[in-house]
């Protein structure tokens, strides 16, 4: 009986995962620190020429072998000719293993994106970028062990491949701008459309199966509450299939140091709220160009019982700077910011 169910959970977990894969992505809780993830259009909307971004993730660990998901961005922003407009390069490498058969998601997705200046007077801008690249999904047959096995006839699923890759696309509009009189009130609204050449995923190369798209509604405020003090309020809305996620929160931010305008550090704390799955605290500080975040999700959905509590785990690392040529945005009156 024992070697029945192992030959059924097999086959759950092919089945499942593939499934998952056609229904709904995977979330990080500090969604500002991988824009492109969230929309390729969010690319390059920083206070630098340069951004790269790391953010390593682990859920679950009330339960042997937890998610563990890390996720890597870079950008680098130019002008384009003489005008108010820039172009955004960049890319995105995304890894994911779970589970005991080390299900594994590796992405590798290169990005662009076009920022149109939409006013003569202001610092706004319209952007759509796209991104699209390689994935590759696999697990280990060594770690799984059937009834098929104990009697010497291989594991009984010789149907279902280890390792199958696709390629994958996405396509967004952003739009961009600064308000009122200080140059650090910004504010983004955006739209993303993944999955929109709906890949093939399945392990036994079912082509019924398909990545589902999924679109993503994306805004965000930061404003001036004091001289050395701002608010940072940012939220996610994600539809895929039958799923649906919401996160929203906010961040306030102090300076420290005796030159404002360019201070020693910024010290964010604050919270996100995941709904009807997490509370998320967090907290930032930043030491230009770096920055280092740390946030926890405390698990508040009906599974709270069967987690104890304990969700996710995020560390984000990252860095924006400005080049040395002789255009960099340092000094530009108008430019993609936030």
């Amino acid at each position: 009986m024992k070697n029945f169910y192992s030959n059924i959970i097999l086959t759950l977990v092919l089945a499942t995962a593939s499934l998952l894969a056609s229904a709904q992505d995977i979330h990080f809780s500090q969604f500002h620190n991988t824009p492109l993830y969230r929309n390729p259009a969010l690319a390059g909307i920083v206070n630098g020429d340069v951004r790269i971004q790391a953010v390593y993730r682990t859920q679950w660990n009330a339960i042997a072998n937890a998610y563990k998901t890390g996720s890597l961005n870079a950008e680098y922003k130019m002008p384009v000719g003489q005008s108010d407009d820039y172009l955004t390069v960049g890319g995105q490498v995304f890894y994911d293993k779970a589970g005991t058969s080390n299900l594994t998601t590796t992405h590798l997705l290169p990005a662009l994106n076009y920022h149109k200046s939409v006013s003569s007077t202001g610092n706004a801008y319209l952007s759509l970028g796209f991104m699209g690249g390689l994935v590759n999904r696999s697990f280990d047959r060594t770690k799984i062990t059937t009834n098929s096995q104990y009697e010497g006839l291989g594991d009984g699923e010789g149907a279902a491949q280890s390792e199958y890759s696709y390629l994958d696309g996405s396509v967004g509009v952003s739009l961009n701008a600064g308000f009122g009189e200080s140059a650090e009130n910004n504010f983004y609204l955006g739209l993303a459309y993944h999955h929109f050449n709906k890949p093939k995923s399945s392990f036994y190369g079912n082509k019924e199966l398909q990545l589902g798209a999924k679109y993503v509604l994306s805004g965000g405020v930061k404003f001036g509450v004091s001289e050395n003090a701002y608010l940072t309020i940012e939220g996610d809305h994600s539809r895929q299939g039958a799923f649906q996620e919401t996160i929203a929160g906010m961040m306030y931010g102090m300076k420290m140091g005796p030159d404002l305008e360019f201070p020693d550090y910024t010290l964010h704390a604050g919270a996100y709220l995941r709904w009807n799955d997490a509370f998320i605290p967090t907290v930032k500080l930043d030491y230009r160009p770096f920055s280092i975040g740390f946030s926890y999700d405390v698990n508040i959905s009906k599974l709270k019982t069967s987690s104890t509590g304990r969700g996710g785990f995020e560390l984000s690392l990252s860095y924006v700077g400005f080049t040395q040529r002789d255009n960099s945005s340092m000094n530009a009156v108008r430019c993609p910011r936030y």
